[in-house]
């Protein structure tokens, strides 16, 4: 909902920095969330952490409860049901260049993402033997690059093809699992695990990004539905997957075929993604066809090109 929402509360030029502090701030709370909640456990139990916790989640309703309804979104779809809104969305989907190379490209990535997750921690106690440190160390590595990706991508992707930077990005990911899955200590690992943050947090902004031009307004809703559910589904199965097979060949093995997995990604981020225009073309071209349709003819919402 906040990233349909999100291309009508700011100017088109701005959606780009705007997608890319939202994650940036979303993932550095996130970072920090757990170590404040860990010192207030320390100091005076958990009763006191979550009641705390409750009291943000009141501010926020009570921040978004100020945005007007209007202002989400320009125009309402009609509802025909679950299943044929969700049809709906994957009618649009199969149709755009864009919603298809994140369908496609980071459905993949995402096999990665659950195979990093569950065997990060054996990487850092078993393979590396840093023990929980290591684990605290190559957590927050990554945390730092997500954050500082999140932040530099929204100035770069204005220099970039979209299709470009979204596989550069993923082809980031790839690089450094690889090399961490390969490091001969923590401290390797770490670093490498910063750059594969920096692309992680690269491709999340140009997920949105992706998602909010490729579709209309009133059918956006759905598009994230379909594409985010397509994801998480495999996150889930490939973490399942992860469990066993971290077991059986060691976490080296796994985080190597998670960067396999984002190499795929990459690849079809860059095939995939040719045939999108930058953010700047695409709205020159908008402004252009605009400027010479009937003003009868633009009464009729049209979906935003790819």
């Amino acid at each position: 909902a906040v990233y349909a929402g999100l291309p009508n509360l700011v100017e088109e030029d701005d959606l780009p920095q705007a997608n890319a502090l939202l994650q940036a701030i979303d993932r550095t709370t996130w970072a920090l969330g757990p170590l404040l909640g860990g010192i207030l456990v320390a100091a005076s139990g958990p009763s006191l952490a979550y009641w705390i916790n409750a009291a943000t989640f009141l501010v926020s309703a009570t921040l978004i409860a100020r945005i007007p309804g209007r202002l989400l979104q320009s125009a309402a779809a009609l509802s025909k049901g679950h299943w044929q809104d969700l049809a709906d969305g994957f009618r649009l989907v199969r149709g755009s260049r864009a919603l298809l190379t994140v369908l496609i490209a980071w459905t993949i990535a995402m096999l990665g993402n659950g195979a990093v997750t569950v065997a990060e921690v054996v990487l850092a106690k078993v393979s590396l033997h840093a023990g929980d440190f290591g684990f605290g160390l190559l957590f927050s590595s990554a945390g730092l690059g997500l954050v500082l990706g999140s932040f530099a991508t929204g100035s770069l992707i204005r220099n970039y093809q979209m299709g470009s930077f979204y596989g550069l990005a993923l082809a980031l990911m790839a690089f450094g699992v690889g090399a961490a899955a390969a490091a001969p200590s923590v401290w390797v690992a770490a670093a490498a695990l910063v750059l594969f943050g920096f692309g992680n947090g690269g491709a999340g902004v140009c997920n949105s990004l992706l998602v909010q031009r490729g579709a209309p307004d009133a059918l956006r809703g759905r598009a994230f539905t379909l594409i985010m559910s397509a994801n998480y589904a495999v996150l889930g199965g490939g973490m399942a997957l992860a469990g066993g097979l971290t077991d059986v060949f060691g976490a080296r093995w796994v985080w190597a075929g998670a960067s396999v997995s984002y190499v795929l990604a990459a690849c079809a981020g860059f095939a995939l993604g040719r045939g999108i225009r930058p953010l700047e073309d695409t709205r020159r071209a908008d402004a252009a066809e605009l400027a010479t349709t009937p003003a009868a003819a633009r009464a009729t919402p049209k979906a935003p090109a790819a």
